[in-house]
């Protein structure tokens, strides 16, 4: 039987994807005691397309980015399942990195990451509350519109 999480997650409709292997010289999560870090998820959908691709404020939409970086998210989630195998063992959402492709004078970035935050936390309720940053950058891997890291603690 599924657990707690992975209710919530049906509940909100989604599926997690098979997590998608590094494009460079790097690895997808490391475990260093009870923390779990995640590699920064672009946003491909289940499709393996982009959610949103080029720049906040120079086409796409702060609703369009805000989907991009909840489908950045789950991504995540994919990732730690693949990792510990049980999305019920995260003890909590420790903090959550944002990159937002951004024009230069777009200042929304934290409103787009809401579209992450916002997931976690209806995911794993108080355990999803998370501190996070959020940059803009001039430019993100295949034109995505956004990237998410994460550190979730774990038992």
């Amino acid at each position: 039987m599924a657990g707690t999480v992975e209710q919530n997650l049906v509940a909100q409709g989604i599926t997690l994807p098979q997590p998608t292997a590094p494009v460079a010289n790097y690895v997808p999560f490391v475990r260093s005691g009870n923390l779990l870090f995640v590699s920064g998820q672009v946003c491909f959908g289940a499709d393996g397309k982009l959610i949103a691709k080029g720049k906040l404020g120079g086409g796409v939409s702060v609703e369009d980015g805000a989907a991009a970086a909840r489908g950045c998210a789950i991504n995540l989630l994919a990732q730690v399942k693949a990792a510990i195998g049980d999305l019920d063992k995260v003890v909590r959402v420790v903090r959550l990195g944002g990159f937002v492709n951004s024009a230069p004078d777009f200042l929304d970035g934290p409103k787009v990451l809401n579209g992450a935050s916002d997931l976690m936390v209806a995911v794993f309720g108080d355990k999803g509350r998370h501190a996070r940053t959020t940059v803009g950058v001039a430019a993100l891997p295949a034109d995505a519109a956004v990237e998410v890291e994460g550190i979730f603690e774990i038992a």
